[in-house]
């Protein structure tokens, strides 16, 4: 069979990380007299990357993270941050044990950095999320009330893994829940909640798991 209708058929049948590698894997499996368990071991080795590839570019895209931050963008010397304490977030244990974590400090010590930073790292390990700032979650929750659709976003919210709070000591919290710093960002996971942050007189991150729970939306 020749090349282009290979192509063709890989083509037809969305095998599109087989096709992009395939000149590739032949080309070395006749330099290295492969077998041909081996080339098709490859062939679909190189598939199951590409789709795993595109999968969590379509996760990144609907997590509406609102810039591309990682942690290797994080200015670490000269802070006070816990670097082996933020790595250690970014490997998403936090969402197995379904704790919190909740990042308090002054405007501009990174918060936001960090809290997208944490989230991009899970979900190119396979989770789910999505980032809210928290006005903008809470008018979009009295919206669907007053539509007489309450429980939806909340519903929709329980199928993610974990769930991105910023801003939230801009919420208007009532007197059963007590204000939050005003400047905190939270990662929490969907069945615990979102929490409210400790109150902070420091102006430094301080990154901790399973701060007090305070839901914040409804489960």
């Amino acid at each position: 069979m020749e090349r282009t209708q290979l192509f063709d058929l890989m083509g037809e049948l969305k095998l599109y990380g087989m096709k992009a590698a395939f000149d590739e894997i032949m080309a070395t499996a006749v330099k290295r007299q492969h077998e041909p368990q081996r080339i098709v071991g490859d062939l679909l080795n190189a598939e199951i990357n590409e789709k795993q590839a595109r999968s969590i570019k379509y996760q990144l895209t609907i997590a509406k993270l609102p810039l591309a931050k990682d942690l290797e963008d994080f200015q670490f010397e000269d802070t006070p941050i816990n670097r082996t304490l933020v790595n250690d977030l970014a490997g998403g244990g936090f969402i197995a044990q379904q704790r919190n974590v909740v990042l308090v400090g002054g405007t501009g010590t990174g918060k936001t950095h960090l809290a997208i930073a944490i989230a991009r790292s899970c979900i190119r390990s396979g989770a789910r999320g999505r980032f809210y700032n928290v006005v903008d979650l809470v008018n979009r929750l009295e919206i669907e009330t007053r539509n007489g659709r309450q429980g939806r976003l909340a519903e929709h919210l329980t199928r993610m893994d974990f769930i991105v709070l910023d801003e939230l000591g801009y919420l208007p919290y009532s007197d059963i829940c007590p204000s939050p710093s005003p400047v905190a960002s939270s990662c929490s996971t969907s069945s615990a909640g979102s929490t409210s942050a400790p109150p902070s007189s420091s102006p430094p991150i301080s990154p901790s798991a399973n701060g007090p729970a305070c839901s914040a939306m409804p489960r």
